[in-house]
């Protein structure tokens, strides 16, 4: 039943949204295949989420129902994580989140090859590490 409420509340969005086209990705296999007509839906309680679902899809140009494996699924992991970080209420304004592929990973767009002596990025972590000596430049702090 949960699996059902996420989608319809993600459907009832795009509508809001006045999206025409929508592609739907699912990681409950039972939602997905019964949203595409592939499977039948015998359990009373599923019966009325999906008759909702199929009237709020008739709204759609076009939809897609995709399944996903629970582990290609990592975009549930970052929505629940970011979930868990803060509340929202009613009077909250929602920014939407916006994402994009990188060609490398980020952190390696934040270091810088070598530093203005010459030595790795990571030479001083390595003398710590090996000798539990500082830089010479370190303070107390």
């Amino acid at each position: 039943m949960e699996e059902y409420e996420a989608c319809i509340l993600g459907i009832q969005a795009a509508i809001e949204r006045k999206m025409r086209i929508l592609e739907v990705f699912g990681d409950s296999a039972l939602v997905i295949y019964q949203l595409r007509g592939e499977w039948m839906t015998r359990d009373s309680k599923l019966i009325e989420y999906k008759d909702l679902s199929m009237n709020l899809i008739k709204e759609f140009e076009e939809i897609y129902f995709t399944y996903l494996h629970h582990e290609e699924n990592q975009m549930v992991d970052a929505l629940a994580t970011l979930a868990a970080m803060f509340k929202a209420d009613d009077q909250s304004r929602m920014m939407p989140i916006q994402m994009s592929i990188r060609e490398m990973p980020t952190h390696c767009c934040n270091i810088e090859e070598e530093k203005k002596d010459g030595l790795a990025w990571y030479y001083d972590i390595l003398q710590y590490v090996k000798y539990r000596a500082y830089p010479a430049e370190a303070t107390e702090k």
